[in-house]
């Protein structure tokens, strides 16, 4: 696999993102149980985005010094543009976890423990996956197109059933789970497992938060195979695919945190995701027809991520707030 990543670059990256999980874990993720208040979350997602930034900075001196300028601007280019597209995707990703934490009930205060295990499963699933993807490229360089038809499919299919409401109560995973798991009946703090008396004997069962977490990995697989294509058609090259990944997920509770409480106010950006997908998926189909050159993906795909998120706030803007009947009396 060819790559710019020294082993210098790759202890680096791998200490940087130690580092940061640990401050996630044990300070921000640690202590007692306690709402994250809009203000820590957005204080939290501008430190992770200004570190991924910092890691672009160091990225592109590392490389001027070592390969020249032509090389430090593509590459640190790259990164960036893998980023921003793993960072949009994981919106949706998000979204559903706030689907799935409002179904069963979850307060804010007990989610941050799944939240962790679903940020820690998705960076070693990715991994894991990119470091496959990279492989298949390497041996069946045809394999693009077959990323390309896939992401274009996806993206058309999610602006075609962008309004429609998934019916968890009904979904054949969750009843599937329901009858094969013991579960408790309530929810225990952010306990996985409880222990209870049956029939004389202790037996262990699993909470309605294990259920949660559960599906939170689930949906981690799932994006995963929407998301880690969408970034071969920038760079193959595994050191900018996995570390533009990681650096967008390392980010991915703040920003749930800070999207929970205003999620509706982006009714429009499903449909925005829909067209960053259906843009990436073009540019692999076209791959020896057109080269749309990184900064042109980069420029493309903010503008519709924000044109997006500004129409849904328009949208939001001049939709009248429906007052319920206790707040009028």
């Amino acid at each position: 696999m060819e790559t710019i990543g020294t082993t210098g670059m790759w202890v680096s990256f791998f200490a940087i993102v130690l580092v940061m999980l640990a401050i996630d874990l044990l300070w921000v993720g640690g202590g007692k149980e306690h709402r994250v208040s809009l203000r820590e979350a957005a204080t939290w997602s501008a430190i992770w985005v200004g570190v991924s930034f910092a890691f672009a900075g160091g990225l592109w001196w590392t490389l001027d010094g070592a390969f020249g300028r032509e090389v430090a601007n593509a590459r640190a280019l790259e990164f960036i543009a893998g980023y921003l597209i793993e960072k949009s995707l994981a919106i949706d990703n998000v979204f559903v976890w706030l689907m799935l934490f409002s179904f069963f009930a979850v307060p804010l205060e007990l989610q941050k423990r799944v939240l962790i295990f679903g940020v820690l499963g998705a960076i070693i699933l990715r991994t894991i996956m990119i470091f496959a993807g990279v492989w298949l490229i390497a041996r069946f360089d045809w394999i693009l197109y077959v990323f390309g038809a896939f992401l274009l499919v996806t993206g058309i299919k999610m602006w075609w059933v962008a309004e429609e409401k998934p019916d968890l109560g009904n979904n054949p995973l969750i009843r599937w789970l329901r009858n094969h798991l013991r579960l408790s009946s309530a929810l225990e703090g952010e306990r996985f497992f409880v222990m209870r008396q049956s029939n004389g004997k202790w037996v262990r069962y699993a909470t309605p938060l294990f259920l949660v977490l559960i599906l939170v990995e689930i949906s981690d697989l799932i994006f995963a195979v929407d998301s880690i294509p969408a970034i071969f058609a920038i760079t193959t090259d595994p050191f900018i695919v996995l570390t533009s990944n990681v650096f967008a997920i390392l980010g991915l509770r703040a920003m749930y945190f800070l999207l929970a409480d205003m999620a509706d106010r982006f009714s429009l950006l499903k449909y925005g995701l829909a067209l960053v997908l259906v843009f990436v998926g073009s540019k692999m189909l076209l791959l020896d027809v057109i080269k749309i050159p990184v900064v042109v993906s980069l420029a493309v795909i903010a503008l519709i991520v924000t044109t997006a998120v500004v129409l849904s706030l328009r949208k939001n803007r001049r939709t009248p707030r429906v007052v319920p009947a206790n707040e009028s009396s």
